[in-house]
């Protein structure tokens, strides 16, 4: 019980760093300076303002000197990581694979709201991440550097394939490198088969979005959906329950 209260404080904790890394990376702001500061009136955030998940109820979701409304994405983000943990804590337990495993989520965390707000997803992280996920394959029993390397391949190929064709038909980008350099990531992490299965995820779910869009609030086929914040939630759940939904699926298949 005492790990899994630990475990919680720290996503918690966590959690709000990744609101740090959301809100500053686009912006291409340092990570340490200044302190945290509220966006709209640019004061400093005490400490008691600033306990994950905590101050936002208190607060109202409202800053405490201007009263400009906090996004609720902080307070789902602070939810969300420490609950990501838990899930992977059931998983693995305290392994290596269970802190390698919380390390690529934050990444999929960050990329995918950062994708949603700013239909961007930067490089700063999915470099660094694909680096960490080819040194870790040295050490992984499940997923050797061979096979980390053909999973990106196969992860940013496909999307390359399709940023290409695209371009050579309707002569404008589809998709932003930004998705094909976060496939890399994915790819090294979870290997070819769930990278697949990610991109299936993700592009199912967009489609059904996207119909949805077009149904309720109107919009046209141009419209464009920031395709990383469903390749964020697909490759987690690939991450955690691809194995089981592989091999249900190949079990489904003809003689088998």
């Amino acid at each position: 019980m005492e790990k899994i209260i630990i475990i919680a404080l720290f996503g918690l904790a966590w959690g709000s760093f990744l609101n740090v890394v959301i809100y500053r990376v686009p912006l291409r702001l340092s990570l340490l300076q200044p302190p945290s500061t509220c966006p709209s009136c640019k004061k400093r955030i005490k400490f008691y303002d600033n306990i994950p998940a905590v101050s936002y109820l208190l607060l109202r979701g409202r800053c405490r000197h201007c009263g400009q409304r906090i996004p609720f994405s902080y307070f789902l983000v602070e939810l969300l990581t420490p609950a990501v943990f838990l899930v992977l804590y059931g998983k693995y337990a305290l392994s290596a694979h269970f802190f390698a495993a919380c390390l690529f989520s934050s990444a999929l965390i960050a990329l995918g709201f950062i994708d949603y707000y700013h239909k961007l997803l930067p490089d700063r992280i999915s470099f660094p991440g694909t680096i960490l996920g080819l040194a870790y394959s040295f050490f992984r029993p499940d997923l050797a550097f061979f096979k980390a390397v053909i999973g990106a391949a196969v992860g940013a190929g496909f999307l390359l394939f399709i940023y290409g064709a695209y371009y050579l038909l309707r002569k404008k980008e589809g998709l932003g490198m930004g998705d094909v350099t976060m496939m890399l990531l994915v790819g090294v992490f979870l290997g070819w088969q769930k990278t697949l299965l990610t991109l299936i995820l993700a592009s199912f779910t967009g489609a059904l979005v996207g119909i949805a869009l077009m149904l309720i609030k109107k919009k046209d086929m141009q419209y464009s959906l920031p395709y990383g914040t469903f390749l964020a939630p697909a490759a987690w759940v690939a991450l955690v329950w691809g194995d089981r939904i592989i091999s249900a699926y190949l079990g489904m298949m003809p003689g088998r």
